[in-house]
């Protein structure tokens, strides 16, 4: 999958993405939904901590990521 940004995350709508923030924090879910400013929702939401990688992640049903705290999303 390649091209611009945006045309990726068209494509990526319903699938399963990975999501990680500045923060280091990891959230895998479903992309339900995004915009121009890649704010991203994902809906059966696993979040996960770079910081202690052995706690179980938590499990979250909806989540709205603002884009200016996205460092990459994985298809």
């Amino acid at each position: 999958m390649s091209g611009r940004p945006l045309d990726v995350l068209e494509a990526s709508l319903g699938d399963r993405v990975s999501v990680r923030l500045k923060s280091g924090e990891e959230y895998v879910g479903d992309l339900a939904g995004y915009d121009q400013h890649m704010n991203l929702v994902l809906e059966d939401v696993a979040v996960s901590q770079e910081t202690d990688p052995t706690d179980e992640p938590s499990v979250q049903d909806t989540t709205i990521i603002r884009g200016d705290n996205v460092v990459s999303i994985t298809p």
